[in-house]
């Protein structure tokens, strides 16, 4: 049982130190890969992936009816009538 337990420690052992090789060589490809990549060019790359996201989810409403033009009408004749206090009733207050 001893045996056993030696051998399966030092397939672990094995295992783990060969996977730890693996993921320093990885980290290692990645770092080199970045490296000439500054911060600005990071924040430029965000903005413009949120702008295409922006975009994409605009066309897929068009495409699915979300954001016709009717709603849009609808949507700025009921911005014009609470604006104009007509969705507020005026509060009189009764009694005395």
């Amino acid at each position: 049982m001893d045996q056993v337990l030696l051998y399966v420690s030092v397939i672990v052992a094995s295992v783990s130190f060969f996977l730890c090789l693996y993921v320093c060589a990885r980290v290692g490809k990645l770092l080199r890969s970045v490296k000439g990549l500054e911060w600005d060019t990071v924040a430029t790359l965000t903005g413009d992936i949120g702008t295409i996201k922006k975009s994409i989810q605009t066309l897929n409403n068009r495409i699915n009816g979300l954001n016709s033009p009717k709603l849009n009408d609808e949507l700025l004749n009921y911005a014009i009538k609470q604006q104009n206090g007509a969705m507020n009733p005026p509060k009189n207050s009764l009694g005395g």
